[in-house]
């Protein structure tokens, strides 16, 4: 499923666009994701209630994600007690994202049958980490915050709260839409909407740890402040509704615009987003590099293969085991030679 031709697909879904408000010191992205998220949720096939969850942790990874302004990831995961435990998003700057999940498919349907599908319900008590990694072990940043029962925007205004400290907003929806052109009857989508304060007054700034997106570099704002700019900004974007969200006849200019045009709404150029996975034979070399020879023994199936499959897209890979061995140790000899040529 790709691109326009996708069944159910338009022309502003799978795009991220920033927008600012100066007259009121904010900026922020609308995030719509068609073809991309359905293409997630088809290959894995999940109950709608882990899809619907699944695709506001999606949302809620590109806002963040499409921010890095260098190369990078960033990833979102769960780990909870709930029906769905784990749920594991990564966003590669500039455009690529791709999602899993694992959940009892016993206690999902009991919720579903009780009406009980609440992301927070579902989730159950654990934690939500996200994590910036761009490349090296300075730059790498991770806020964790505690799942209690609550939505994914509120795990996202608390993470802000407590590790960036920046007033922020997050709206999140997700929605079938019923069509024939789908081999499943059904196509999914999912809006996102962040609003944060970010004044340019020195009085209203502090020092930060980590430079969050696009706030000024070396600034981060303090928690709880009050301030009529945001007061109006934040108030204006909490009318927001799933349905505009949702609304491939909407566009997010048109809703920015609906939202902030009596304060002056400055939109940028809009940020393509894909479906695509990382793995291949390479990195999973890498991964059986990591074990003992004994455990990658251990691996061995019942047909004489080592076989590992991609959680995230479902590619299986099937190794000879012979061969993993050989060029295990082919790579050990090659470092051990480079090691020796720098020493001489």
């Amino acid at each position: 499923m790709a691109g326009a031709e996708a069944a159910g697909s338009h022309a502003g879904d799978d795009l991220s666009l920033p927008f600012a408000v100066e007259a009121l010191d904010v900026r922020g992205r609308v995030v719509r994701l068609g073809p991309a998220l359905d293409a997630v949720l088809a290959r894995h096939d999940y109950p709608p209630a882990v899809s619907r969850v699944v695709g506001e942790a999606m949302a809620l990874t590109v806002l963040l994600g499409s921010a890095l302004k260098l190369e990078g990831r960033f990833q979102l995961q769960t780990r909870s007690s709930g029906a769905i435990n784990m749920i594991v998003v990564d966003f590669d700057a500039p455009d690529q994202v791709r999602a899993c999940a694992r959940f009892d498919a016993e206690a999902v349907a009991a919720a579903s049958a009780a009406g009980e599908t609440a992301t927070g319900a579902l989730l159950g008590k654990g934690h939500l980490a996200m994590t910036i990694d761009q490349g090296s072990h300075a730059s790498r940043y991770q806020g964790i915050v505690p799942l209690e029962g609550q939505s994914l925007e509120e795990c996202a205004h608390t993470y802000f709260q407590q590790s960036e400290q920046i007033p922020t907003l997050v709206r999140l929806a997700v929605g079938e839409e019923m069509t024939s052109q789908s081999p499943t009857g059904r196509f999914y989508r999912a809006g996102g909407l962040m609003v944060q304060f970010m004044p340019h007054s020195v009085d209203r700034l502090r020092q930060a740890d980590l430079s969050p997106g696009d706030a000024p570099a070396g600034h981060q704002i303090a928690a709880g402040v009050e301030d009529e700019a945001w007061n109006e900004a934040r108030m204006l974007a909490e009318t927001t509704e799933a349905h505009e969200l949702l609304d491939p006849l909407l566009p997010s200019e048109q809703l920015l615009y609906r939202l902030y045009h009596e304060r002056g709404v400055r939109v940028f150029p809009a940020q393509p987003v894909r479906e695509a996975c990382q793995c291949s034979r390479e990195r999973i070399m890498g991964m059986l590099t990591g074990f003992s020879r004994q455990e990658r023994a251990d691996m061995v199936g019942d047909d004489g293969r080592i076989g590992v499959t991609c959680e995230f897209c479902s590619r299986h890979y099937d190794l000879d085991p012979g061969q993993v061995e050989a060029e295990i140790a082919a790579a050990a000899l090659a470092d051990s030679g480079e090691g020796g040529d720098r020493e001489r």
